[in-house]
């Protein structure tokens, strides 16, 4: 592969390996749908645990205790992504490998991921079901780093908001089978962990066929030293303010969207009292998939098209904290389909063009990898706080109806701050 032209500081045109050049050329949909498809896998390995399996798991081990180890284990293996996602893209961005940057750790990442839900299939005790779960995070975020820094490495500005759409789409379809196989296991919960690993292997076959993924040159790596490899995972926000409100607007939305179904089948079990839990929680999902796909459709290319971010993240938001409210004022289950609508809506927008706007405030294409694991933080960093805030609002400020309000009401404050990103439109 070839180099690109970029312009360097005030103008001047320099050349940089294609690794770390501004992409030019527009991607092809085979490509797109194998991004998509890893994602499908990574998020089947996620959701059908976190929504279904685990708590039944957490159940069957401890029915007095069902909330708080679900509570532990889902935050340990948070605290774990909240470690593995970074470090696993800034060890992309220093790969040399003649297969590129990003490719050798999806593979890796697929790996561990698929070991660790064969274990966790097995798991009889907290101690194992919280070891394994910690390497399925370790697995899956390796993966996710690597996929997501492909992006902005390959897809122009202009096509970001179509290829976060199809990236928002195969997250949806991962989360919708993570629903059906738990609805499928008919209790049988090794059964649904091995469903997982297979899922997720098989799932990144196409992407690994055709990577289409530049190798960096070692001449185009810096000498490593720990200090400044250290130091890089701290992005000053004083110096780079559009990237500190991006992280931040972002962990808010996504400790709102955690509060809101962290305990979905609980809710379902204990306040709706809905005779089939699984059976629910996949209608609900089933629901919620479909206003993704449709959304994120819409919204991604209509974004591009309009070269704006700001307004779409904006209203998204509103409309996920609004599903919040819709959850509080109608505990019933018609209410929870209506939320799932609401939600979905929201949500598929978000997914699709908040992605772009990020892609857009990385402080160098050298850090890709590095910088969206640093944004990634605040998707794991909710899945440690959210479930603790979930618990204190369930047990302490009197139910799930307090819990989808401080859900909404965060999620309304990051809404409010997107306004603060000045350098995207």
């Amino acid at each position: 592969m070839g180099d690109f032209r970029i312009t360097g500081p005030g103008g001047s045109p320099e050349t940089a390996p294609e690794a770390l050049a501004e992409p030019t050329r527009r991607v092809t949909r085979g490509w797109v749908t194998g991004v998509a498809l890893v994602n499908v896998g990574i998020n089947i390995a996620f959701f059908a645990p976190i929504n279904i399996l685990l708590g039944l798991q957490a159940t069957a081990i401890s029915p007095e205790s069902k909330e708080a180890i679900l509570t532990l284990v889902t935050a340990c293996g948070a605290s774990v992504a909240l470690v593995a996602n970074p470090l696993f893209g800034a060890l992309s961005d220093r790969t040399t490998s003649r297969l590129g940057r990003r490719s050798p750790w999806i593979l890796v990442g697929a790996i561990l991921g698929v070991a660790s839900l064969l274990f966790l299939a097995g798991a009889s005790s907290v101690a194992l079901m919280l070891l394994a779960w910690c390497g399925v995070q370790a697995g899956a975020n390796a993966m996710y780093s690597a996929v997501t820094a492909a992006i902005p490495d390959r897809v122009p500005v202009l096509q970001r908001g179509r290829v976060g759409g199809m990236a928002a789409m195969g997250q949806t379809a991962g989360i919708m089978l993570g629903s059906v196989v738990g609805f499928v296991i008919t209790g049988n919960i090794a059964v649904g962990y091995f469903i997982c690993a297979v899922a997720l292997a098989v799932s990144v076959i196409p992407y690994m066929i055709k990577p289409d993924d530049p190798e960096l040159p070692e001449s185009a790596r810096p000498p490593f030293a720990w200090r400044s490899f250290l130091s890089g995972f701290w992005i000053n926000p004083a110096h780079n303010p559009d990237f500190g409100w991006a992280w931040l607007t972002r962990f808010m939305m996504n400790v709102g969207n955690q509060m809101t179904i962290v305990y979905l089948l609980f809710f379902l079990t204990d306040v709706i009292k809905y005779p089939n839990p699984a059976e629910g929680v996949l209608i609900l999902t089933g629901i919620y998939a479909v206003m993704v796909i449709i959304t994120a459709v819409l919204a991604g290319p209509w974004s591009d098209r309009t070269g704006r971010r700001k307004v779409f993240v904006m209203g998204a938001s509103i409309v996920i904290a609004c599903a919040a409210l819709i959850m509080a004022i109608f505990p019933v289950w018609a209410g929870a389909l209506v939320g799932a609508a609401v939600l979905g809506a929201g949500f598929g927008a978000y997914l699709a063009v908040d992605f772009a706007l990020l892609t857009q405030v990385l402080p160098s294409a050298a850090g890709r990898g590095k910088d969206l694991g640093i944004i990634n933080i605040a998707n794991s960093l909710p899945q440690v706080i959210a479930p603790a805030l979930a618990l204190f609002s369930v047990k302490v400020l009197g139910g799930y109806t307090a819990l989808f309000v401080v859900a909404a009401l965060i999620g309304l404050t990051g809404a409010y701050l997107v306004r603060r990103i000045k350098s995207v439109a």
